[in-house]
Parts: C-alpha cells; sequence; structure tokens
C-alpha cells in the first residue's frame, strides 16, 4: 500500500497522512493516532528517502560514545539501553547513528552531527555533575534527551532517570531492618550523576538511624567484577569488616560475592549483598528465585522509553523540557539475612 492509497481509505488528502505520521505539530492529535492506527492495520511503511526530502529530517538519532577515558559506559548494560532504544527506533523508522570517539573528540563529535544533518536527536549517556554536553548542546540547537540527570546544571533540560537515590536509601533501610549496622557500599565512579544519588541515599538512610557514615566502609570504581572483589577484599579484612555490602551493578556485586567467599564466608548467613540493575536480558539474577536480593529496573525499557521521549522532542521542539523518574523495586532473593550475632 501506497500513500495515496492509505489516504484515500482514511478520507483524509495523502498531505495530511504524510504530516500526521511525521509528528507535524498542526495535525491534532486524534487525527494523528487514527492515522498512526491505519498504518499500522494495514502494514504502511512510509519511504524513508521521501520523508527525508520532505520534511529535511534525517530520520536518525545519534549516541556518542566516548571510549578513551574509563567511565560507566563500558557497564555492559549499556547494550540492553541500546537494545530497548533500538526497538522504538525501528518501530518509528528511525535508524541509529553509534559515534565511538576518543573523550577530546566528543564536543567536534556533536558538532559535525548537526551541521552534516546526521541526526535529528541525541541521547546524552552517563551525564556527570555541572556536564558540559548540555549547554553544548543548546547551544549549537540538537535535540536532546540525558539518560540520568546531571547535578548543577540549573536551566532544565529532557531526562529520565531512576531514582538512584531512594534506591539506595530504600536498601540500606531494609539491611538496617535486619539489624546490620556495618554496611559497605561498592559504588561506581563518584563523578557519575547517578553514584552521587546513591551515596546520598546511603548516607541519608544511615544518618536517619543515628549510624555515621563510615569512610572505610565505602569505595567508588568502574563497575567490574574485579572493583567489586577489590573494594569487598579491603573492607572484609578491617578489624571491625562489614556484614552486608550494598552494589552499585550485578557485575560489581558478583565481585563482592567472589570476596565473600573467598574469605570463608556464606552470602546470605554471614554477609548479605543487594545489588542494582539485575533486570539485565542476557544475564538473569536467578531463575524462579533471584540469587541476589536487588533493588531491580529493567535498562532496556529505560531505553525504549527514552527513545520514545526524543522522537517526540523532534516532532514537538516548542513543547517544553519533559521529565520522567522512575522507581527501582525491592526485590528479596537469597543474598540477605539477618545480621550475625557477635
Amino acid at each position: 500500500m501506497n500513500l495515496k492509497e492509505l489516504a484515500t481509505k482514511l478520507g483524509l488528502s495523502p498531505t495530511t497522512v504524510s504530516r500526521a505520521l511525521n509528528g507535524y505539530p498542526e495535525v491534532n492529535e486524534t487525527t494523528r493516532e487514527r492515522v498512526v492506527a491505519a498504518a499500522k492495520r494495514h502494514n504502511y511503511h512510509p519511504n524513508t528517502r521521501a520523508i527525508r526530502l520532505a520534511t529535511g529530517r534525517a530520520m536518525a538519532v545519534g549516541h556518542v560514545i566516548p571510549i578513551a577515558t574509563r567511565h560507566e559506559i563500558v557497564n555492559p548494560v549499556f547494550a540492553d539501553f541500546i537494545a530497548g532504544a533500538g526497538e522504538t527506533y525501528s518501530r518509528n523508522d528511525y535508524d541509529m547513528v553509534l559515534s565511538v570517539v576518543p573523550d577530546e573528540d566528543e564536543e567536534t563529535t556533536y558538532r559535525g552531527l548537526k551541521s552534516k544533518g546526521n541526526v535529528d536527536g541525541v541521547i546524552v549517556h552517563a551525564p556527570r555533575t555541572h556536564d558540559p554536553r548540555i549547554a553544548l548542546l543548546r547551544e549549537i540547537g540538537l535535540p536532546f534527551v540525558v539518560h540520568g540527570r546531571a547535578t548543577g546544571t540549573a536551566d532544565p533540560y529532557c531526562w529520565l532517570d531512576v531514582n538512584n537515590r531512594r534506591a539506595f536509601q530504600r536498601a540500606t533501610e531494609f539491611l538496617l531492618d535486619l539489624s546490620h549496622s556495618r554496611i559497605g557500599l561498592v559504588n561506581g565512579l563518584e563523578f557519575m550523576d547517578f553514584a552521587i544519588r546513591r551515596r546520598t541515599g546511603y548516607e541519608g538512610a544511615l544518618t536517619a538511624r543515628g549510624i555515621a557514615p563510615d569512610p572505610a566502609l565505602m569505595a567508588s570504581d568502574e563497575m567490574t567484577e574485579i572493583a567489586g572483589f577489590r573494594a569487598a577484599t579491603r573492607m572484609l579484612a578491617l578489624p571491625q569488616p562489614p556484614t552486608a555490602f550494598l552494589a552499585s551493578s550485578m557485575i560489581s556485586g558478583m565481585g563482592v560475592r567472589r570476596a565473600v567467599e573467598s574469605s570463608g564466608l556464606v552470602i546470605g548467613r554471614d554477609v548479605s549483598v543487594i545489588i542494582h540493575d539485575d533486570d539485565l536480558s542476557y544475564m538473569k539474577n536467578g531463575e524462579d528465585v533471584p540469587i541476589f536480593t536487588a533493588t531491580r529496573s529493567s535498562v532496556r525499557e529505560a531505553g525504549r522509553l527514552t527513545a520514545e521521549m526524543l522522537l517526540d522532542v523532534i516532532a514537538r521542539p516548542d513543547a517544553g523540557p519533559q521529565q520522567r523518574l522512575l522507581e527501582a523495586e525491592l526485590i528479596i532473593g537469597q543474598s540477605t539475612g539477618p545480621a550475625p550475632k557477635g
């Protein structure tokens, strides 16, 4: 079926159908929904080349991934995010442009994407405090959505994030309710916004129970298995070792588990462990019963939702900043139990 045939079935002009499918703001929402539903029903897919010519859009979204400096984007959860975003792009006839660049070339890459017209917008990953990319993208006029938030950025901008502070506050409170008072934090790199918020939630829960946060029980590093192992090994060697750990990812949590078991201790009996982000399509947290107690959030779903937000920003550039905060769910697994007596 071509555009003219679809328009005839709907009793609309081909121009109106085209504008409805391509997000033009002058088409009312009722008409847009009707056209989109009919297109799906009749398996109509617009000609991407024609759309580009008619609208001036690239029909592509950019992801710029810096690699030279160590940072959280090396974490394999990124693949799940991209998979989720890709589902949204393909459903809306958008392509993905993935640019893997040295950190020092990041600004040049964004400017090149804008000047060449290669993409209609970008998703910003792994935001940092006072993240300079937000001001840059505003300056060059490239639509964007941040996956996460950037502490210290005053002007409003579009973002989708998980409530990291609340997730780690709740996890710490759960361990405190199990009578743990020595709780280790194996965090991500703390120039990253999410890691700052996780530490804030952890420290806030301790302080509310009259427990002073102990710097010796905190570690900040890449969220890798070896980093988790080293941090937990150091803490377990303290004169007063922790009886529980919070780990910022399943990967670092695996390192914590190896350190606990290497010390001759048993997870869930001698030492409790809670991880974050256990809902990974390629690395499940057990079958019927979760191995780890976890603050669960679907990275794949976050990818879908962030991509949907960006496509809406592209279609309605004057709608104003969109912001969405997702809550993590506390899942009880086999890795937690009451603090050992004595």
